[in-house]
Parts: structure tokens; sequence; C-alpha cells
């Protein structure tokens, strides 16, 4: 190859690699969107097979503990 080839091959990489470089994060949140999307779909209509269900009931978080107390005692000293 010619150095003139040359110099057009490498800038025409650098062109395309520029260009992905500013095209790949559209593509990113397009997926990550539509992966979103998906997922809400998912849970609006409900399908029990791929919600994980124990038979142990959950504990509140020390958070939620704190606040029905602290919300109790409101209600209680008015």
């Amino acid at each position: 190859m010619e150095t003139t080839h040359m110099e057009a091959l490498i800038g025409m990489l650098t062109v395309l690699g520029i260009l992905v470089l500013l095209v790949l994060p559209a593509v990113i949140g397009i997926v990550r969107d539509r992966r979103i999307d998906r997922q809400l779909r998912e849970a609006e209509q409900g399908h029990p097979e791929d919600q994980k269900s124990s038979s142990k009931p959950t504990e509140p978080s020390t958070a939620t503990w704190y606040a029905e107390g602290r919300r109790s005692k409101k209600l209680v000293s008015s």
C-alpha cells in the first residue's frame, strides 16, 4: 500500500471510531429503556412465576419500625 492509501485508511478508521463513540451512548440508552419498558409491562400483567416468594414473612426495616413508632407517639400526644 502506498502512503496515501495508508493515510486514507487511518483517516477512515478514525472517523468510524469517532462515530461509534458518539452513537454508542444512544444505543445503550435505547436498550436500557426497552428493558425497563419490558419489565414494567411484565409487572403490570403480573407473572407470579417470575416473582420470587418465600413462605417466611418479611420483617420491616429499622427505619420503618422507627417511623411507625414516632407516628404512633405523635398521634397519642396530640
